[in-house]
């Protein structure tokens, strides 16, 4: 699919109120109609007006879904393991969701490599459903748009969604925000790879796989990352849980971001899961049921531990802040323009008109004295990312 080139996450209104049209559109999802998911994921992408209503309806359909990120450098066969998975889950009996996160076209914005077709050991099964999208820049090929797509699989009834990362190195940290479980690939050989996982994202992995087993030095390997984890493992103490799941992991892992570092609900539910290491042939199939027992076992120890619910609440909390700031950012972008544009106020300053600190204040006024008046309690609500940050605008409860 072709995307737009648009403002990092536009937002319309914030009214999360459904236009009759879209009323019918959600219905025929969630009715099973797989036009209707395609169709629905398309507005999520193209961030379409109209489109946070449809996922705020979806919300209270989710929960159902387990959900695995599959994350690794370029090279180590994340796409043709993904597809093995899903023929196995499908030999199970689960109906599947994949999200493969692309790179981002320079010109387009849409996916570079489109609807690929490593996806072959499927074709044709109408139980799964496979969307290629584009990274849109995010740090780890993760945005908000593909967590929404998972919340639309989700809604359909998808008993498991698997999203494929880029393969961007220790970015691959924002996978952590959509998936229950993290499967981190490296490949035989891959010292580079390993040195990578030394430098962070060994943290967020909950399984790790050491792909294409047949090669020479898979057993070293697969030692050495069995090393890395027990190390790790010892340095946290064998009372407290690792993985990415861990209280405080997603803090230490983002700190670079306060909105990853959300703590709500960090302490409960321990779990005491030891990321187990396991060896796949993905061009054969070798070793993928062995990876689903894993995938399997730790959903089953989030679960018991309670630590699944509040990994959940902590991803909400996330969202929630990167929508804020997303609507807060469009409020202040239209109140700059308001004032003359970025470039007339770089002038002021530059003329020893004003400073930057001022010139930002006055930006912000209309926002902030908007802000102001809703906590008053006055009836003139603040505004809705779509509005005059200057001018008064009934609010939504009005």
């Amino acid at each position: 699919m072709v995307g737009r080139d648009t403002d990092a996450d536009e937002t319309d209104a914030a009214s999360t109120a459904l236009s009759d049209r879209d009323a019918t559109l959600v219905e025929s999802l969630l009715s099973g109609s797989h036009r209707a998911l395609a169709r629905v994921i398309s507005r999520i992408e193209d961030r379409a007006p109209g489109y946070r209503a449809i996922v705020s309806a979806l919300h209270d359909h989710t929960g159902t879904a387990d959900v695995i990120g599959i994350t690794g450098a370029p090279g180590a066969g994340k796409s043709t393991l993904v597809d093995k998975l899903a023929l196995a889950l499908r030999d199970r009996g689960d109906t599947v969701g994949v999200v493969a996160v692309d790179p981002a076209s320079p010109y387009t914005g849409g996916a570079v490599l489109g609807d690929r077709i490593r996806m072959a050991s499927t074709v044709g099964d109408m139980d799964v459903f496979f969307r290629s999208m584009s990274a849109r820049g995010q740090l780890g090929g993760l945005s908000m748009a593909t967590a929404d797509a998972v919340t639309a699989l989700d809604a359909f009834g998808k008993d498991t969604i698997v999203i494929e990362t880029v393969g961007a190195g220790q970015s691959e940290i924002d996978v952590v925000r959509t998936a229950d479980t993290v499967a981190v690939l490296v490949q035989p050989g891959a010292g580079d790879d390993v040195q990578t996982l030394k430098a962070g994202i060994l943290e967020i992995g909950d399984v790790f796989v050491v792909n294409k087993f047949d090669r020479e030095g898979a057993e070293r390997t697969r030692s050495e990352l069995e090393e890395m984890v027990h190390r790790r493992d010892g340095h946290a103490g064998a009372s407290h849980p690792t993985g990415h799941h861990a209280p405080g992991a997603a803090h230490s892992a983002g700190a670079a971001d306060d909105s990853h570092g959300v703590d709500d609900g960090a302490e409960e539910g321990s779990s005491t899961w030891t990321p187990p290491v396991v060896g796949t042939v993905a061009e054969t199939g070798e070793g993928v049921d062995a990876l689903l027992e894993a995938f399997d076992a730790h959903a089953a120890a989030l679960r018991d531990s309670g630590e699944l619910a509040a990994a959940r609440r902590r991803r909400h909390a996330a969202t929630i802040r990167t929508l804020i700031r997303a609507d807060v950012g469009t409020l202040a972008r239209d109140s700059i323009t308001e004032h003359g544009g970025i470039d007339a106020l770089a002038e002021r300053v530059c003329r020893g008109e004003s400073d930057p600190y001022t010139v930002a204040a006055e930006v912000l006024d209309p926002i902030e004295r908007c802000v102001e008046r809703a906590t008053d309690g006055e009836p003139s609500g603040s505004p809705g990312p779509d509005a005059d940050p200057g001018a008064d605008r009934p609010s939504e409860k009005d």
